[in-house]
């Protein structure tokens, strides 16, 4: 049971910080649309990661490095585009939430966030590297794996489901210029830093 506490510490501590797929999520939390569909491909494709981690991916990345830097570069360029778009909606001015408005597609929505998981090198280092190698040194490694898994299920269903305590803030629209302009600055940070490091 320690080993699934410890599992679920660590996949807490790292999934908390705010990122382009937990934007994502919020912004899709705060209008409504798709929440369930959103939170359940982040958690499943954490799960996935997650798994593969514990059962020893890192093997692959020794065996063949030039998967992390097309990673890199590639998050990169996503996260350039993403913070622009974010950027010209800040610029521009978006409307108050408004309950009523088109969702948008669910193929897009789920789209979206898989390119904003899968294109981020970040959640490999987080999930494959850093979590799989931790879990060897657990009592338990399907435990601790386990533990991570459901950390990552609890997290991203109360980011979406809880941004809803959020919408009367949001009701502004000054409210989301600051949430997009916000969201911009952090996704060229972690541009800046993967195109750095």
């Amino acid at each position: 049971m320690l080993s699934a506490l410890s599992g679920f510490t660590l996949g807490v501590s790292l999934i908390l910080a705010i990122g382009a797929q937990n934007a994502f999520v919020l912004r899709q939390g705060l209008r409504g649309h798709h929440v369930l569909a959103v939170v359940l491909t982040c958690a499943l494709s954490d799960a996935v990661l997650i798994v593969a981690g514990v059962a020893g991916f890192g093997v692959l990345v020794d065996t063949v490095p030039w998967i992390v830097p097309v990673f890199r570069w590639g998050g990169a360029a996503f996260l350039l585009v993403y913070g622009a778009r974010a950027a010209l909606s800040a610029w521009r001015g978006a409307t108050a939430l408004d309950p009523g408005a088109a969702a948008g597609s669910l193929g897009r929505a789920v789209a979206t966030c898989l390119a904003l998981t899968w294109l981020n090198p970040h959640v490999y280092l987080d999930t494959l590297l850093l979590l799989g190698s931790i879990s060897t040194q657990a009592a338990s490694s399907q435990l601790f794996g386990a533990g991570a898994v459901i950390a990552s299920f609890t997290f991203f269903f109360s980011l979406g489901y809880g941004a809803a305590l959020l919408r009367p803030l949001f009701a502004r629209p000054a409210a989301w210029r600051v949430l997009d302009a916000g969201i911009a600055v952090v996704m060229w940070v972690i541009a800046a830093g993967l195109m750095l490091g």
